[in-house]
């Protein structure tokens, strides 16, 4: 004889409850999951993007500086979002110095430039802990966590060997006081100054680039200095390759960029 077993009402109660918690506790674990594996890596995908649009937008203000230093155009205007960091003007003052640009002969009896402090339009991330800076003409990049600086689009120097003549464009950014943006922003300058000198040295021209130790971009200018320049010396104290013992033309350029807004 059978003996069947019937399902008592508090039977069912506690069945229903094991699949409920089990339920509940696969969505806590793949909510945990999502939060302990995804959710960084989302973060990452989006400060790396800031960081890509905000090296495309510097090199947006690389091009319209140069219309306003070599072509003439007396006001840029440029909007920009500016994600997960803040862009910033360091006036040509600033202290200490970005970078300090010295061109002199050997013995220093003629200084070409003297102690030429560029300043700059950075953007520093919170995030990654990169800065991307415009200055002195070029776009260069920094990690601040190590010692390395990589260039993203040069200043126009240049040496032609047949004539014996070098042209440096020194381009200085100045404003009425330390600005800083994050979100959207439009970045306002013009022109406020330029000048150009010539000089026909006779002995050979030294040129120095002196970092600033806490915002050092001393490896991406050397890099530029002896890969398009060419010089002899040492990065302490680099020799243009102007050839001196024949007529030589050494160009000088001095543009000084305000900055109203950004």
């Amino acid at each position: 004889m059978r003996n069947f077993h019937t399902m008592s009402r508090d039977d069912r109660g506690v069945s229903e409850s094991i699949g409920f918690l089990l339920i509940f506790t696969l969505v806590i674990t793949g909510i945990g999951l999502v939060t302990l594996y995804g959710y960084p890596m989302l973060m990452q995908q989006q400060t790396s993007a800031d960081e890509q649009i905000m090296e495309k937008n510097m090199i947006v203000l690389q091009n319209d500086m140069k219309s306003l230093a070599y072509k003439t155009v007396p006001y840029k205007e440029t909007s920009l979002k500016v994600g997960g960091g803040t862009l910033g003007v360091y006036n040509q003052s600033t202290s200490p110095a970005i970078g300090t640009i010295t061109i002199r002969n050997n013995a220093g009896t003629e200084i070409y430039v003297e102690s030429f402090h560029p300043g700059d339009l950075r953007y520093e991330s919170e995030s990654a802990r990169t800065d991307l800076s415009l200055q002195n003409g070029a776009v260069v990049k920094r990690d601040r966590a190590g010692q390395g600086s990589v260039m993203l689009a040069e200043p126009r120097w240049f040496y032609d060997s047949t004539a014996n003549t070098m042209v440096i464009n020194l381009i200085a950014i100045n404003s009425t006081s330390h600005l800083a943006r994050t979100g959207v922003g439009t970045v306002q300058m013009s022109l406020a100054e330029s000048n150009y000198t010539y000089y026909s040295p006779a002995e050979p021209v030294y040129l120095t680039y002196t970092p600033d130790a806490d915002t050092d971009f001393s490896t991406a200018w050397n890099n530029y200095f002896t890969q398009n320049l060419k010089p002899s010396g040492t990065p302490s104290e680099y020799i243009l390759p102007l050839d001196t013992t024949r007529p030589a033309t050494l160009a000088i350029k001095k543009y000084t960029i305000f900055i109203k807004s950004v």
